[in-house]
């Protein structure tokens, strides 16, 4: 029996490996930020405290697929 993942190169899915652990490092850094910003900064862009803190405190694979690019 043939599965789809055994046509897909070796090298292809290990990109997706890579890939994938680029972009949950980049929701880290991008929630580590979230969480310094001041509170001015945060009105600018229409949080609160408590949701910046609430969203930062996510683990970095759980992120809405919208924002994998």
């Amino acid at each position: 029996m043939t599965y789809i993942a055994d046509r897909i190169p070796h090298t292809r899915r290990r990109r997706s490996l890579i890939t994938t652990l680029l972009r949950s490092f980049e929701v880290a850094r991008q929630r580590r930020a979230l969480r310094r910003l001041d509170a001015e900064a945060l009105d600018d862009i229409g949080i609160s405290r408590a949701e910046a803190l609430r969203e930062s405190r996510r683990p970095a694979w759980d992120a809405p697929d919208h924002w994998h690019c």
